[in-house]
């Protein structure tokens, strides 16, 4: 019997979660195809979401960055402490990049706005993407959060359909690309505008005055659902480590504890590395967010995500650690750790969910390269390559090869990549034996060699790991292969490092491999003898016998 009013059953219910999904994602997509930058145009750093009025997220985009999805909503449960519901005005948009309560790094400017109907607040739109430059160093050169850029606190950017131009000027004065970071902030206000003009649309086809009865169903059945498949693993206390390259003083250790309780799940990171004097710091809301994603992955895939889909879970990490840091900690390069989680959990959940569970990926943390400088007119750039490693296999298949995870950011054209920086990319092809071993072999990473064709030097800033523990394979199989940046001249520069690329120089930055899944001996013989005919491997696995 259905209990939501104005809901007439579960075909009217389908009906309209399906418009709010549409919703997400047309505005997602007018982000997409109005943003300036590669970065959000082809890389796909964003998120968009629609909320209840009380910032409860009810529908989230299904491109962009999906783990990005539930920081929203928790960001705008503090703008709502700050700024009360009866200070909010139609045509407001308020802005932060505080890395404590929106998506974690300096980088992601994140905005909120209010949706009226017929004079009454019934939502709010929120995004967040990831602008080409925000000031500051873009490497690990600096140990305080203010060397990293231009930190924006929670404040209005438009008041009641007027921009601020006070803001205005101060974000453009500190930034190195001014017309390309206010060029995708504008991206985001189009989506925030589609977001209202839809949502309100909904309103009126419905009847409805607000979506306080969809709100409540859309939760109840995600809830309900995420709740039905933690019953389903058996309560029990899972424990893993992880550890990781880190910074030159410290490696990075991820102690890992899943608790698992009727229809509930603690995830615990207490014995995790202290925080460091460097960028790889992780908040605790990005912590949040990659341990309840690949989670929402392992166990409930199918059911759309939104705020209900999380509240059965919970995430702690003790302060003044890498995975919750005291303010203000750097954390330009917070993926780095935060990344690792979702090994972290898998790790821990392998031995009573193994045929659920992919081994290790080579994208977790993702390598990222910046190149910057400028034209030989005097014009500056930056650029950001995202490109992929391969991921883990699992117990049914090979591992997806150069496909990121546990993000969902994407490497783009190359094509894009060469019109809007002076570079030249001689060769972006898998890495043939990067996949490791079993009975089902990890993704393949990929080889990416760049060439900088001006008479000056370009600036690298390499931020990466997994160049001495590689991606780990699960079940007897093998690890993927490490990280490994090299110069023209072999000259290898260190993965957490800013160097210079010389006029007519390449770099060659080869991507890591996702871990194999169950012992090599026991791969079908037709599997190698494919990956033998298309070059991914070079050699059969029983050859290093």
């Amino acid at each position: 019997m259905n209990t939501h009013p104005g809901i007439t059953d579960a075909v009217d219910l389908e009906l309209r979660w399906s418009r709010l999904a549409a919703i997400a994602d047309e505005a997602a997509a007018v982000l997409l195809r109005t943003a300036f930058s590669t970065i959000v145009r082809e890389s796909n750093d964003y998120t968009v979401v629609l909320m209840d009025p009380a910032g409860r997220t009810i529908a989230e985009c299904r491109a962009g960055i999906p783990a990005f999805a539930a920081l929203i909503s928790v960001l705008t449960g503090h703008l709502l402490g700050r700024f009360p519901v009866r200070d909010w005005a139609e045509g407001d948009v308020v802005a932060t990049n505080d890395p404590w309560l929106a998506t974690g790094h300096l980088p992601d400017i994140a905005l909120v706005s209010p949706i009226f109907h017929r004079g009454v607040l019934v939502g709010f739109a929120g995004t967040a993407a990831h602008v080409p430059d925000i000031g500051g160093s873009p490497g690990l050169g600096v140990n305080d959060l203010i060397g990293e850029g231009l930190l924006i606190p929670p404040l209005r950017l438009y008041r009641a359909g007027m921009r601020n131009e006070e803001v205005v000027a101060l974000l453009r004065a500190n930034v190195r690309l001014p017309a390309q970071v206010w060029g995708d902030l504008e991206a985001q206000l189009s989506a925030h505008e589609v977001c209202r003009r839809r949502a309100t649309e909904l309103l009126d086809d419905t009847g409805e005055a607000d979506f306080a009865a969809l709100a409540e169903a859309v939760h109840s059945i995600t809830d309900g659902a995420m709740r039905e498949a933690i019953r389903a693993v058996p309560d029990g206390v899972y424990r893993s480590a992880v550890d990781a390259d880190g910074v030159p003083d410290q490696a990075t250790h991820i102690a890992c504890t899943v608790t698992v309780r009727g229809d509930e799940i603690e995830i615990d990171y207490t014995g995790s590395s202290p925080q460091v004097p460097y960028a790889t710091n992780c908040t605790l809301n990005y912590t949040t967010a990659y341990t309840v994603y690949p989670l929402k992955l392992l166990l409930d895939p199918t059911t759309r995500g939104n705020d209900g889909s999380y509240r059965a879970i919970t995430v702690t990490a003790p302060r003044g650690s890498i995975l919750n840091p005291a303010f203000p900690a750097p954390v330009l390069a917070r993926h780095l750790t935060g990344h690792l989680l979702s090994c972290a959990v898998y790790q821990a959940l392998a031995g009573v969910l193994p045929d659920r569970v992919i081994a290790d990926s080579g994208g977790a943390p993702a390598l990222r390269v910046q190149f910057s400088g400028r034209r030989d007119d005097g014009e500056p750039f930056a650029q950001i390559l995202f490109a992929s490693a391969g991921m883990g296999a699992s117990a049914h298949a090979d591992g997806r090869s150069t496909t990121a995870f546990p993000t969902n950011s994407g490497s783009g054209s190359v094509e894009s990549l060469e019109a809007d920086a002076p570079l030249v990319f001689r060769r972006k092809e898998f890495r043939a034996d990067s996949g490791g071993v079993g009975t089902h072999r990890g993704g393949l990473g990929q080889d990416i060699e760049v060439r900088n064709p001006t008479d000056r030097p370009v600036r690298v800033a390499l931020l990466g790991d997994r160049s001495r523990h590689p991606a780990s394979g699960f079940a007897g199989g093998g690890d993927g292969a490490a990280t490994r940046v090299q110069y023209s001249d072999g000259t290898e520069p260190a993965l957490k490092s800013v160097s210079a690329l010389a006029p007519g120089q390449s770099i060659t930055v080869s991507f890591p491999g996702g871990g194999g899944y169950g012992p090599p001996q026991l791969r079908d013989p037709r599997d190698v003898e494919h990956d033998l005919s298309h070059g991914y491997i070079t050699h059969a696995p029983e050859d290093d016998r």
